[in-house]
């Protein structure tokens, strides 16, 4: 599907303020949450990751020998690859660690762990279960550390779900944004996002599913900051009114498949059907951040419709985790266009 509006850039990206701040203050800083960015950062990241995907080549030596290591819990198609092969278009290197057989901290504590990485590699890449796995590495390890999903937050994929959405409608500011299912860690990360934007963000869940109450405080402080509003809601198709962005995840985490007898039948209202796009503007959109189980949480006919954007979502892992990385490696320094 084509994008429909061209992201413009006002100055140069070599020049953008957000840019040049953003790569000062980031360098050797950690990305456990969204909440470590401010709204300045995340505007940031997102131009960066726009340029990148329309200037890949300028960017080919930016992190020529910097080495990164992910260490992955959970299984990963778009986190691993995104990563993998950013570093690896710009210079660097990666090394996977499977961890799904053996936590982090299980073997050795996470302490010895981080001592150990921060003297070999630049960068420690994390998928977990436990959300203190991410934060705890990251104090106690001199290099950053980025969480490529815990169960408490999915940052990765909340910058690139957003730059998707800035191709399709420009500034994303005033949005109307609509999460539709689990209140979990993928819904925790847009709201944070989405309130750092200016997005105005509803959550529709199923009684007791509702997002974590510290988020949704944390997120409307945010939104109050830049513009934008935070709802939950438990109505899916009084959600969906008038949206720009209809998005969903599956109702069963990894890592909670035991759950998901019980939790079929409370989520089949929740499902994104024809119907429920129905509710929304015409020119909404439909997201999810894959995978995504067919003809349970969405249907067919939705997913495959001229509405979906999933498959932009995905190829924006790519650009964004790039000017993540560029950003926190102080990467720039290396990009002639920066220099000139």
């Amino acid at each position: 599907m084509s994008t429909k509006a061209v992201v413009e850039q006002a100055v140069p990206v070599h020049q953008d303020p957000d840019i040049l701040a953003a790569a000062q203050r980031m360098a050797g800083e950690d990305l456990c949450s969204i909440s470590d960015l401010s709204a300045s950062e995340v505007r940031a990241i997102l131009k960066l990751g726009h340029d990148i995907k329309r200037n890949p080549r300028e960017y080919g030596h930016a992190l020529d020998a910097k080495q990164m290591v992910l260490m992955f819990e959970k299984t990963s198609l778009r986190t691993r690859l995104a990563f993998e092969t950013g570093i690896n278009t710009m210079g660097g290197n990666a090394i996977f660690v499977d961890q799904t057989n053996q936590p982090l901290g299980e073997r050795e504590t996470l302490a010895d762990v981080a001592r150990n990485l921060e003297r070999w590699v630049d960068v420690i890449v994390l998928r977990t279960y436990a959300h203190d796995t991410i934060t705890g590495m990251a104090a106690n390890s001199r290099v950053p550390v980025i969480n490529a999903l815990s169960d408490f937050e999915h940052p990765c994929q909340a910058l690139a779900d957003f730059m998707a959405l800035e191709e399709h409608f420009g500034s994303v500011a005033g949005l109307n944004f609509v999460y539709v299912g689990d209140g979990n860690n993928v819904a925790h990360s847009l709201m944070l996002a989405g309130a750092q934007l200016g997005v105005n963000v509803t959550v529709a869940t199923p009684r007791g599913y509702s997002p974590e109450i510290e988020i949704v405080t944390e997120a409307r402080e945010m939104a109050a900051a830049n513009g934008g509003e935070i709802r939950l809601m438990q109505d899916p198709h009084a959600a969906a009114e008038n949206a720009d962005a209809i998005y969903t995840d599956v109702c069963v985490s990894m890592g909670m498949e035991h759950e998901s007898t019980k939790r079929a039948p409370i989520f089949r209202p929740f499902q994104v059907n024809e119907a429920l796009m129905a509710k929304a503007k015409p020119n909404a959109v439909f997201m999810h951040c894959l995978p995504a189980r067919r003809n349970e949480e969405v249907t067919d006919a939705v997913m495959d419709s001229p509405q979906s954007i999933v498959f932009d979502q995905a190829e924006n892992r790519l650009h964004a985790q790039k000017a993540l990385l560029l950003l926190l490696l102080d990467g720039l320094k290396n990009v002639k266009a920066f220099n000139s």
